[in-house]
């Protein structure tokens, strides 16, 4: 079976997923700086200065990874929390964690499509590359939608889909070229990152990603083009007035 069909199904693309973050989490801050044109943190700076997070903030960093999110918020919110499926990501995480001030938020694996935390009890979440990789996106959004607090914020950061045919052309194979050398010097393998081309040509895109938000309750619903549209950030925001309580 190719790869396209394996990860064009939900449990197809949650087997693949799993096994792939688990092969990489040594070499993920790496891959995300060379596939980024080195921009990821000023990436992820903006989502930050989006997210206006301020010390009454409850924050959830979803598809947590090394912390790069986590550890940005923590500093600034009232309690933050970063979740990832792959327990090795969460090994580094902790690690650059004890190297770090203190009190720079909890880590817990779990699954995006299943959060061990109460309806309503989250003020701001976060995801850096973690929407286009959730084996059931609109399931993904859903359970967001459930956690947030009235008034609260969803910020994520992911590759774009280019509409243009053209663009999108090159820009994938820009994707391939590269995450194969990665995948032969890192892996010795260069079909290790031919996920990422291919998760992106199955990716609804931003504007996609933003009507799923809409459709699953999501308002203030707003698209941050960077990298010409190469790379978007999504804000959106849940209904309600937001309201503060103990967790």
């Amino acid at each position: 079976m190719t790869l396209r069909a394996t990860i064009s199904t939900p449990d197809g693309k949650r087997r693949y997923v799993r096994r792939l973050f688990a092969t990489i989490a040594d070499h993920y801050d790496l891959i995300t700086r060379v596939l980024s044109y080195g921009r990821d943190r000023r990436w992820k700076a903006r989502l930050m200065e989006l997210a206006a997070i301020g010390p009454r903030d409850r924050v959830l960093d979803l598809a947590c990874g090394t912390g790069d999110l986590l550890f940005a918020a923590a500093p600034r919110a009232r309690s933050a929390v970063g979740v990832d499926v792959t327990y090795r990501m969460l090994e580094l995480a902790r690690e650059r964690n004890e190297r770090g001030p203190k009190g720079r938020g909890a880590l817990v694996t779990a699954d995006m499509l299943a959060l061990p935390v109460l309806p309503a009890r989250v003020d701001v979440v976060t995801i850096g590359y973690g929407l286009r990789n959730v084996p059931d996106l609109r399931a993904a959004l859903h359970e967001i939608h459930r956690v947030l607090a009235p008034g609260g914020r969803l910020l994520s950061l992911d590759f774009n889909r280019p509409d243009n045919p053209f663009v999108r052309a090159a820009y994938l194979a820009y994707l391939t070229l590269v995450g194969s050398a990665l995948g032969f010097v890192l892996h010795r393998d260069p079909n290790t990152y031919r996920y990422i081309p291919e998760s992106i040509r199955l990716y609804p895109g931003a504007a996609g990603v933003a009507r799923l938000m809409e459709e699953e309750g999501f308002t203030d619903v707003r698209i941050v083009p960077l990298l010409g549209g190469l790379m978007a950030i999504h804000t959106a925001r849940k209904v309600g007035e937001s309201v503060v309580s103990s967790l």
